[in-house]
C-alpha cells in the first residue's frame, strides 16, 4: 500500500494534522484564544490519552465528538482528526459547531475499549473546562464508527445522537470473516512448504503476512488463481470495486483484481497476522474461529457468488473445480477461539441496537474494508432491541472505504440534527440528498481515494441500496 493505505487499515481522515500535547499528570491542557468570542483551540492529555478541541467564535452550543478509525502501528497522524476530512472540519467550524476528539491511549491498533473510556473522559472535560453543550453528537468513522455507536448506546445522558460513517457494528464478526478469508488464501494458494504460517496466535507475524501477500500476487497471474481469489473474497462479501474515483469494473478479471486489492491491503496487511498481535494482547487470546463453518454454504449465500462462478468458468474449472476447492476448505484445519477473548469482544466490539437517540449510518455501498452488510446487520439489531424510527441509513454508490466528501458528511449530519430538533426525519430520498450535496462548492465535494491517497471532486452519489446478509454475525 505504500503507506499501507488499505480499506480497513487507515481511516479516511488520515489527512488531518499534529498532536500537540502539553504533558502533565492526570489532566493537562493548553488553550489558544481563551477570550469570549474568539476561536479557541485546546490540546492536552487526560490519563495518557491526547485530545484536541476546537471551539469557533460563535459556538452554536452543539459539540461534535469524533472517534477516529484503526491506525496501524508505526503510522503517525500529524494531528488528531476531528472529522472524516479536513474540508468538513473547516466547514463545520465555520457553521458554529465545536469539535472534539481523543487520540486514545496508545493511538494504534484495535483500541475500542480505550476509546470508549477516553472519549467519555473528554466529553466530561469539555463540559467542565469549555462549557456545557446544549447537545453532543457522537460521530466516528471505520473502527471509530463502532466507538461512536457504542457511546450513544451506553451513555444516552451524555450523547444526543450518533453519526456512524463506514462503521463496523459487529467487530467480532469482522475478525471471524477475516479469518475465513486468510484461511482460504492459505489453504488454496500458499505452497505446501509455507503452510505452517499462523493465522491466529502468530509466532512470526511478518512472515505470515509476506507469505500471504506473495500468494495473492502470484494468483493474480493466472485464471485459476484469480478464481480462487474470488472464492476467498466471497467469504467476506468483499466487492470487486476498490477505487472511489473510477467507475465500477465490469469485466470479471478486473473485478477480481479489485477484490484482491482488498484482500491484500485490508485483510492481510490490515487485519491480518500483524494486527492479530495487537488484538490478542488486548483480548487476552484469540477471539476468532472457523469451527463448524460450512464453506460451501458460505459461498452459496454470498453476494459475490456470481463473481466466483464466472471466475471459475473463465478458468475452465466451473462446477468440479469449484466443488473441489470448497471440499478442500471444508476438510482443512479448524481453529478454536479462547473463551476469554470472545467475552472481551462481546463486551467491547458489538453494538446492541438499542439506539436510544437518533442514529444515522453512512456507508459506501461497495466498501470492501467495512462491508455494507454490517449496516444491514445493525438495522436488524435496532428492529429487535430498539426503536426503528430512531435509525436512518444512507448509502453512497462508490468503492473504497470512508469515501465521503465533506458535503456528504454535512448532509448526513444535518439530517440527524433535524430529527433531534423536530422529532421528525426530513426526507432521506437519494435525490433529495444528492441535491443537497450538489449545492456545496466543489472543494467540499472532494473525496479521498485510499488506493492513490489523492483527492478529487466527484458527483453526488447517494443511492437506494439493500445490503447483503452479513456472513458471520456474532448474534
Amino acid at each position: 500500500m505504500g503507506k499501507r493505505l488499505g480499506g480497513v487499515v487507515v481511516s479516511a481522515a488520515l489527512a488531518a494534522g499534529s498532536i500537540v500535547g502539553t504533558g502533565g499528570a492526570s489532566v493537562a491542557a493548553g488553550a489558544a484564544g481563551d477570550g469570549a468570542g474568539e476561536r479557541r483551540s485546546y490540546t492536552g492529555e487526560i490519563d495518557g490519552a491526547k485530545y484536541r478541541v476546537e471551539v469557533p467564535e460563535d459556538w452554536n452550543g452543539t459539540l461534535l465528538q469524533f472517534s477516529h478509525g484503526y491506525y496501524p502501528a508505526g503510522w503517525s497522524p500529524e494531528k488528531i482528526a476531528l472529522t472524516n476530512s479536513e474540508e468538513a472540519e473547516k466547514a463545520l467550524l465555520d457553521k458554529g459547531f465545536a469539535l472534539a476528539a481523543s487520540g486514545y491511549k496508545g493511538t494504534y491498533g484495535y483500541a475500542v475499549e480505550d476509546a470508549l473510556t477516553d472519549q467519555l473522559a473528554l466529553r466530561d472535560w469539555f463540559a467542565e473546562h469549555v462549557g456545557r453543550p446544549g447537545r453532543t453528537i457522537s460521530t466516528g468513522q471505520s473502527m471509530g464508527g463502532t466507538v461512536a455507536t457504542l457511546l450513544g448506546e451506553r451513555y444516552p445522558e451524555r450523547f444526543d445522537g450518533v453519526l456512524a460513517m463506514c462503521a463496523e457494528y459487529d467487530g467480532n464478526g469482522t475478525w471471524n470473516t477475516t479469518l475465513d478469508m486468510t484461511y482460504a488464501l492459505r489453504t488454496l494458494l500458499v505452497p505446501e512448504a509455507d503452510q505452517d504460517i499462523d493465522l491466529v496466535r502468530p509466532r512470526d507475524a511478518e512472515r505470515s503476512v509476506k507469505v500471504l501477500e506473495t500468494a495473492v500476487d502470484k494468483a493474480l497471474k493466472s485464471k485459476r488463481g484469480r478464481a480462487r481469489l474470488a472464492l476467498a473474497g466471497s467469504l467476506g462479501n468483499v466487492p470487486g470495486w476498490y477505487s472511489a474515483h473510477e467507475a465500477r469494473p465490469e469485466k470479471t478479471a478486473d473485478r477480481v483484481r479489485a477484490q484482491a486489492k482488498w484482500l491484500r491491503n485490508a485483510y492481510i496487511a490490515g487485519t491480518g497476522p500483524l494486527a492479530r498481535l495487537d488484538l490478542e494482547r488486548r483480548a487476552g487470546g484469540n477471539p476468532s474461529t472457523n469451527a463448524g463453518v460450512d464453506y460451501r454454504r458460505q459461498v452459496a449465500g454470498s453476494a459475490q457468488k456470481d463473481l466466483v462462478r464466472k471466475a471459475y468458468a473463465e478458468a475452465g474449472a466451473a462446477g468440479a473445480g469449484l466443488s473441489a476447492d470448497l471440499a478442500k476448505l471444508n476438510a482443512g484445519e479448524r481453529i478454536a477461539p479462547d473463551a476469554k477473548a470472545v467475552d472481551y469482544m462481546n463486551r467491547y466490539t458489538i453494538a446492541c441496537g438499542t439506539a436510544p437517540g437518533p442514529v444515522v449510518t453512512l456507508h459506501n455501498a461497495q466498501d470492501g474494508g467495512a462491508v455494507s452488510d454490517q449496516a444491514g446487520w445493525y438495522a436488524g439489531q435496532v428492529r429487535r432491541h430498539g426503536d426503528p424510527d430512531n435509525l436512518r441509513q444512507m448509502y453512497v454508490d462508490r468503492g473504497s472505504h470512508c469515501a465521503f466528501s465533506a458535503a456528504d458528511e454535512i448532509t448526513a449530519l444535518k439530517t440527524l440534527l433535524a430529527k433531534g430538533d423536530t422529532g421528525r426525519w426530513p426526507s432521506t430520498d437519494p435525490r433529495t440528498l444528492n441535491r443537497s450535496v450538489s449545492r456545496y462548492e466543489p472543494r467540499l465535494q472532494q473525496v479521498l481515494d485510499l488506493g492513490t491517497f489523492e483527492k478529487k471532486a466527484v458527483p453526488p452519489a447517494f443511492t437506494h441500496f439493500t445490503p447483503a446478509r452479513f456472513p458471520r454475525p456474532s448474534r
